[in-house]
C-alpha cells in the first residue's frame, strides 16, 4: 500500500514543483539561520541546533501556505518523512565534511613574501577561516636581511629572499604570494622564474586577498595593480541593465511600500516635532552633489549646536521611532525616490557627507574612486561589515567597496539585493 501511494505521488505532474517548493523555503532558512557561513556555526552541537530551527521556521511557513493553498500539499506524510531525510543528510554531510576537513591536508598552501600589516592581515583571515578556505600558510619569508619582524602570526618567519627556492621545494608550497611594498627590487628573479616554469605559481599579495577576503587591501596598493588589473569595465550592457534592475526594483520597493511609508510618516510625525522627511546633501557620481530623502530618525536641528557629525551607538539625538527606523532600515526606503531619477542606484557604495568627504579623501588613499559608480541604497560593504562611524570604519568599508566597483555585475548586485534582505529582517548591523 505504501509502495503503490508513493508511486503515485512520484507520478503526480506537480509532485516535482511541490517537492522543489519545500526544498527551497529549507535551503533558505538554512541560509538565513547562517547555517552555511562557517564562521558563525561553532561546532556539531550548534549545527544541529541551526538545523532543527531552520525546520521548525520552515513547516511554519508551509503551513502557512498550505493553509492558503491546499493545493500545494504534496501529500499526507511527505514533510515529515521529508524533514527526517533533511536532519539525516543535512547534519550527517556537515558533520562529515567537518570530520574529513580536519583530516585531509588544504588544497593549497601559501608561503607569503613580507611582513608588513597587509601581509599580516591576509594571513589572519585566511587563518581564522582555514576550514572554510582550505589554504594553509606554510610562513613568511622576511625581504630585510637581518630585520626582527614582529606581530606576525604562527607559523612566523621562516626564512628570507635567498632562502625562496629551498622553502618551496622542502614545504611543498602551492603560491608564493608577493607584497611588492616589501620586496620589490629584492626578489631573485632568475629563481623565481625557473620555479615559475615549474609550476609554482606567483601572485600579488592584494589580488590574494581580494580572492579570499571579498575586498581589495589598501595598505598593499599600488596604482599600477588598480590600472593593470583585471575589472573596473562598465561595458554598455551592464549600464543599461543595471539601470533597468534600478528602476524596476525601485518601482516596485515604492509601490509595495506604500501603505508603510504611510505608517512610518505618520509615527514620526505623532512623535516629534519636526517634518516627516530628512533631506541631506551627499556627495554622488563623479563628486557631484544630490539631495537624498530619508525619513527623519533624530530630532529636529539635531547639529544645529554640534555641525556634522556620525551618528554613534545610543546617539541621544535619535528618537525612539527614530532607532526602530534605524534598526530595520525603514529610514531608507524614501531613497528609492533617489533611484528613480537616477541619481543613486539600487546597490552601490552608500553616499557620503560632502564634509566627510573632503576629510576622508585627505586622510585615506583611493577614497575618491569610489565616486566613480553611483552611490548605493545599499552595498557589498554593508553587507559585509557593520555600521562604520570613524576613520578606520570607513578605510575598512573602503575596501569593499572597491572591490564591488572592480568585479560590478548583476549577479553580484543580485546578491547584494538578496543578503540585504536577511539583514533587515535579522536586524543585524544597524545604529
Amino acid at each position: 500500500m505504501m509502495g503503490q501511494r508513493a508511486t503515485a505521488l512520484v507520478s503526480d505532474p506537480s509532485f516535482l514543483a511541490k517537492a522543489l517548493l519545500i526544498t527551497f523555503l529549507c535551503q533558505l532558512c538554512l541560509y538565513y539561520a547562517d547555517f552555511y557561513d562557517f564562521s558563525a556555526v561553532a561546532d556539531v552541537p550548534d549545527t544541529v541546533i541551526r538545523l532543527m530551527g531552520s525546520l521548525g521556521v520552515t513547516s511554519l511557513l508551509l503551513a502557512v501556505l498550505y493553509f492558503w493553498f491546499p493545493t500545494l500539499i504534496p501529500g499526507r506524510g511527505v514533510f515529515v518523512l521529508a524533514s527526517g531525510l533533511a536532519i539525516a543528510f543535512v547534519a550527517g554531510w556537515r558533520v562529515g565534511f567537518i570530520w574529513l576537513t580536519s583530516r585531509v591536508g588544504p588544497r593549497e598552501r601559501l608561503l607569503i613574501v613580507g611582513t608588513k600589516p597587509g601581509a599580516v592581515a591576509l594571513a589572519r583571515e585566511l587563518i581564522a577561516r582555514r576550514l572554510e578556505f582550505g589554504v594553509e600558510i606554510v610562513g613568511f619569508v622576511e625581504p630585510e636581511a637581518g630585520c626582527l619582524a614582529c606581530g606576525v602570526p604562527t607559523p612566523g618567519v621562516i626564512g628570507e629572499i635567498d632562502d625562496i627556492p629551498r622553502l618551496v621545494e622542502e614545504r611543498k608550497v602551492d603560491r608564493v604570494v608577493v607584497s611588492l611594498a616589501d620586496a620589490r627590487g629584492k626578489l631573485p628573479m632568475d629563481a623565481l622564474l625557473t620555479m615559475k616554469l615549474n609550476g609554482v605559481t606567483f601572485d600579488h599579495l592584494a589580488s590574494v586577498y581580494e580572492e579570499y577576503t571579498g575586498k581589495i587591501a589598501l595598505e598593499n596598493l599600488r596604482p599600477s595593480w588598480l590600472i593593470f588589473s583585471s575589472g573596473f569595465r562598465k561595458p554598455a550592457m551592464f549600464v543599461f541593465s543595471k539601470r533597468a534592475l534600478d528602476i524596476t526594483a525601485a518601482s516596485i520597493g515604492l509601490v509595495l511600500a506604500s501603505p508603510l511609508m504611510a505608517i512610518v510618516a505618520l509615527a514620526v510625525k505623532l512623535t516629534s516635532k519636526g517634518p516627516v522627511l530628512y533631506h541631506q546633501q551627499r556627495t554622488g557620481l563623479n563628486g557631484r552633489p544630490f539631495t537624498v530623502h530619508k525619513f527623519r530618525t533624530m530630532c529636529q536641528d539635531a547639529e544645529a549646536k554640534t555641525g556634522p557629525t556620525w551618528a554613534t551607538a545610543a546617539d541621544p539625538r535619535i528618537t525612539r521611532v527614530g532607532a526602530f527606523l534605524r534598526k530595520t532600515r525603514l529610514d531608507e526606503v524614501p531613497q528609492l525616490w533617489n533611484v528613480l531619477c537616477g541619481e543613486m542606484s539600487v546597490v552601490g557604495p552608500r553616499p557620503e557627507r560632502p564634509e566627510f568627504v573632503r576629510e576622508l579623501t585627505e586622510q585615506i588613499p583611493y577614497y575618491g574612486q569610489r565616486h566613480s559608480v553611483k552611490p548605493g541604497v545599499t552595498g557589498w560593504a554593508q553587507v559585509r561589515y557593520t555600521y562604520g562611524a570613524s576613520i578606520e570604519d570607513t578605510m575598512e568599508k573602503l575596501q569593499y567597496d572597491l572591490f564591488y566597483i572592480k568585479n560590478a555585475s548583476i549577479g553580484l548586485d543580485l546578491f547584494v539585493l538578496f543578503t540585504t534582505v536577511k539583514i533587515v529582517l535579522l536586524r543585524r548591523g544597524a545604529r
